[in-house]
C-alpha cells in the first residue's frame, strides 16, 4: 500500500517555486505559518511543481491536468498563480475555475485550495522591513520605504505599493541586480511571515491551519 504525502504544491514560474523553498527552509516554518509541521520536499517535482511553461495563463487552464497524477500521491493540492496577466478573468473567477476543474478530474472539494495573488507574487515581499532593503541591496541616505514614497512607487497611506513587481524592478535596476529566483528566496527566508498582510496569504495561512491544525499535532 503506497503511504501519500501531506501536499503537493503547483505554482506558476520559478520565482514563485524559489518563494515557497525560502518559506519552508526557514527553521520552524511552521510555527510562522500557524499550523502543524508536515513533511515537504521543495525540490521540483517532489511535492512542489512549476507549470512547465513557467506562466499563470498555463495554470488557470491546464493546473487539473497537471495535478491529476498526484491523486494518487498526495492528500491535498495547493495551487498558486498571480491575478495579473493578459486575459485575467480576476481573482474569484480564477479561483472558482481551477477548484472546478480540480474536483472534476478527481480531487475531493476539501483537498484542494486555490490562491490567486492580487496583484502578483511580490505583494507577499513588499514589507517595511530592513531585511528587504538588506536583500535588495539598498544603501540609501534614505529607508527604502521613504525611498519609494518620495518616487511614487509606495504611496504614504498605503501598506504595500501598488504596484509592486514594477516597484521591485526599479529597486533592482537601481542597485544592479537581475531579477532572480535566488533573490525571491532570499527573501522568503528573511522577511516576518506574521507582517505579511495580504490576503491571498492570510488564505494561504488559514488552509493550511485547517489542514494541519497544531492542535492535532499537540
Amino acid at each position: 500500500m503506497i503511504t501519500k504525502r501531506p501536499c503537493v504544491i503547483l505554482v506558476a514560474d520559478s520565482n514563485m517555486a524559489a518563494t515557497f523553498r525560502g518559506y519552508f527552509k526557514r527553521d520552524g516554518w511552521y510555527l510562522s505559518l500557524g499550523c502543524a509541521p508536515f513533511e515537504i520536499n521543495t525540490d521540483v517535482g517532489a511535492d512542489l511543481l512549476v507549470d512547465e511553461g513557467g506562466n499563470d495563463p498555463g495554470v488557470y487552464t491546464k493546473g487539473h491536468e497537471l495535478l491529476r497524477p498526484y491523486q494518487n500521491s498526495h492528500h491535498r493540492a495547493l495551487v498558486v498563480l498571480d491575478c495579473e496577466w493578459g486575459g485575467s478573468p480576476r481573482k474569484d473567477a480564477i479561483i472558482a475555475h481551477i477548484t472546478a476543474n480540480l474536483i472534476a478530474s478527481g480531487w475531493a472539494e476539501y483537498a484542494v485550495k486555490v490562491i490567486a495573488i492580487d496583484p502578483e507574487l511580490e505583494n507577499w515581499l513588499w514589507q517595511d522591513k530592513p531585511q528587504v532593503a538588506d536583500v535588495l541591496r539598498y544603501k540609501g541616505d534614505k529607508s527604502l520605504r521613504q525611498h519609494l514614497s518620495d518616487s511614487g512607487w509606495w504611496p504614504a497611506d498605503a501598506a504595500k505599493p501598488p504596484r509592486p513587481k514594477e516597484a521591485a524592478e526599479w529597486v533592482l535596476k537601481q542597485t544592479r541586480q537581475p531579477r532572480s529566483s535566488a533573490i525571491y528566496q532570499k527573501l522568503a527566508e528573511h522577511i516576518s511571515i506574521k507582517g505579511c498582510t495580504d490576503t491571498a496569504f492570510v488564505e494561504l495561512h488559514t488552509a493550511l491551519q485547517q489542514w494541519f491544525p497544531q492542535e492535532a499535532a499537540a
